[in-house]
């Protein structure tokens, strides 16, 4: 994994803006740097490289034989070997042992096409002198970030936002995207101006502007199509076992060791188990541990390693480590949080660094493909035909009993709001998985500012990204289930869990998180599952457990889904109700002109009263508000 920007001027990037620019970038790749510069000064490519294959001969930019195409590449491309063997025998040269080279080499062999081709996760930056164009490269999902921004005729691309402000990019809020919640469109950000090149696309930019494409899409099949699927349950079970598992094989290639995170959840152990089963040597598995045991999985998750044969690394986590460590993943993940876990991921990554690691297995991706959360479950049980009412009714208070850790934020009162009418309007219905995000959006609305624009009020994230999807294409006519895990991995899994749950917060440690869930041949499998076997009953990921049975202990392969959160505040002395109350008194707070701290005082004031189930939502907004003063702090933003 690194660190990668582009610049395309009109006047060329001055060295003072080139140096920033790859500094702020250094944690992404602190094993080297290097730029390539155009012959007219105009257009310039910036790398900082976390080395995992090819030690000692992959420094990038790297440039064609002839010298006309440059590259810059983050991320990791599985099944290179055999690209590379197939373009060498139609005599191609390599230069270097690195996966990323055979990004160049099919680039001039097929041009944009070539991202088809491609698998992992990645984002490349591709500068053609001779079609005058740069061409940016997202993976199909999003695992790797690629924001973008246009000043003045001049475009600039780069792994993370702070690396677009060094370039010179000004730092000003976009009230619609801080303001718009967790279900907004990809354009937005917290920073105007400053967009991501979407999951599955490719971005040419030329003379000034930038276009978008798409080279891949997750389709689903009809309704229709999937009464007529006549494959028995072993064979879905079989083939999603012998794609999940090729994922994991591939992501063991490495010239470093590999490592893996661990929860007491099905997904982590499912990768570490398959992962433990390729190898002769035990894999080094970390957990996050708390002291709230409503919150803790130290004990399945230590027993779970030993049952596969890994080894166990507790990383105890406190509220005082917390909120010390709020502010710096905030500035890593260049958005707003609504609990600790990000904080506490933050964490965990520095730990592994510690430990000697440069590589982990994350299991990210899993409840989206298949289902996990229980907000999908309550889509999946209500379009369940074969349930009656009282069924529905008694297997909703059976779920929303069993989570009590998280049902404040994933099972919400049902929002009446118009954005959430115009959404039953574009789909036909209103799903329960985007109730929560308008549920989030009005838990914070309440603490707005009174002056804020009216526009910015009346802005509907979810509609405008509803908007901006192939609604006719992708969702209509399929399963519900399906259609909101369509929209879901278009929405929340890039902007977020993808950001601070995954890369910003592992990059952050210069870590490299590998994810076999979202690998897109496992996308492609899962996308054929029937929702039966995806949520059965209330059982999430049902596939999942029968596809990994062999590698889980019996309590994670029966175990409900436990979202990962981190405990809540719960009492006066708690060192996080320290850090809101003098983040909310700091100057940052007073400049920043999004949320009223008056509101947001009271709103502390009130936290330790609500019930405790109900207090991690009430957090939440507290924190979104914390991540807007330490954004402004940190980013001297501008209205």
């Amino acid at each position: 994994m690194c660190g990668i920007f582009a610049a395309m001027t009109r006047r060329g990037l001055s060295g003072e803006h080139r140096d920033a620019a790859l500094q702020c970038l250094e944690h992404r790749g602190p094993d080297g740097m290097g730029t390539w510069t155009s012959r007219d000064g105009q257009w310039t490519l910036g790398h900082t490289r976390l080395s995992i294959i090819g030690l000692n001969n992959g420094s990038q930019p790297m440039s064609s034989p002839d010298g006309v195409v440059h590259m810059v590449a983050n991320g990791e491309l599985y099944g290179y070997r055999e690209i590379r063997e197939r373009l060498r025998a139609d005599g191609y040269r390599f230069s270097t042992d690195s996966d990323s080279e055979v990004a160049l080499h099919l680039y001039h062999e097929r041009g944009t096409q070539a991202a088809s081709l491609l698998r992992g996760e990645f984002a490349i930056v591709i500068a053609d002198e001779r079609q005058r164009s740069m061409i940016a490269i997202r993976d199909r999902f999003g695992i790797k970030p690629l924001y973008y921004a246009t000043v003045d005729g001049d475009v600039f691309f780069a792994s993370e936002i702070k690396a677009l402000l060094a370039l010179g990019v000004p730092a000003v809020w976009d009230l619609e995207g801080a303001t718009g919640g967790f279900g907004r469109p990809h354009e937005k950000t917290e920073f105007a101006g400053i967009s991501t090149v979407p999951p599955g696309c490719y971005a040419i930019a030329r003379d000034g502007q930038v276009r978008i494409y798409r080279y891949w899409d997750w389709e689903f099949p009809t309704a229709e199509e999937m009464r007529h699927d006549t494959r028995s349950e072993a064979e879905v079970v079989s083939e999603f076992r012998e794609t999940l598992r090729d994922a994991v094989r591939q992501r063991l290639v490495a010239d470093v060791e590999v490592a893996s995170y661990l929860s007491g959840g099905i997904d982590s152990c499912a990768v570490l188990g398959l992962a433990q089963q390729e190898m002769d040597r035990p894999i080094r598995a970390f957990t996050l541990t708390f002291d709230n045991p409503l919150y803790d999985e130290t004990r399945i998750a230590e027993a779970q390693a030993k049952y596969v044969g890994a080894t166990y690394h507790p990383i105890p986590i406190t509220g005082r480590d917390i909120a010390d460590a709020f502010a710096d993943a905030v500035w890593h993940s260049e958005t707003q949080m609504f609990n600790g876990h990000g904080v506490a991921k933050y964490l965990l990554s520095r730990a592994v660094r510690d430990a000697g690691i440069k590589v982990v297995f994350t299991g990210e991706g899993a409840d989206e493909m298949l289902g996990g959360y229980p907000y999908f479950r309550v889509d999946a049980l209500n379009d369940n035909a074969a349930l009656s009412a009282t069924e529905k009714s008694e297997l909703l208070a059976q779920m929303f009993g069993s989570n009590q850790a998280s049902r404040a934020l994933m099972m919400p009162d049902k929002v009446d709001s118009p954005e959430m009418h115009a959404v039953a309007r574009r789909l036909g219905w209103q799903p329960a998985t985007l109730n929560v995000a308008a549920a989030q959006t009005n838990s914070a609305a309440q603490f707005f500012r009174d002056d804020l624009p009216a526009s910015v009020r009346a802005y509907q994230p979810l509609v405008s990204a509803l908007d901006r999807l192939p609604i006719a294409r992708r969702v209509t006519g399929r399963d519900r289930l399906n259609q909101v895990l369509y929209i879901n991995s278009k929405t929340v899994l890039p902007n977020f869990i993808l950001n601070y749950l995954a890369d910003r917060m592992e990059m952050s440690h210069s870590i490299e998180g590998r994810v076999p869930f979202l690998d897109h041949r496992v996308a492609e499998v899962a996308a054929r599952v029937p929702v039966g076997m995806k949520v059965k009953g209330i059982r999430e990921k049902h596939v999942l457990r029968e596809a990994t049975r062999d590698v889980l202990i019996p309590e994670v392969y029966d175990r409900q889904k436990h979202p990962f959160t981190t405990p809540p505040t719960r009492h006066e002395d708690d060192p996080m109700i320290a850090f809101y109350r003098d983040t909310f008194a700091s100057q940052a707070a007073k400049e920043q002109p999004i949320f009223d701290i008056a509101k947001i005082s009271a709103g502390l004031d009130r936290l330790l009263e609500a019930p405790d189930d109900q207090r991690i939502a009430m957090e939440g907004s507290l924190q979104r508000a914390a991540s807007v003063v330490v954004l402004q702090k940190l980013f001297s933003m501008s209205s």
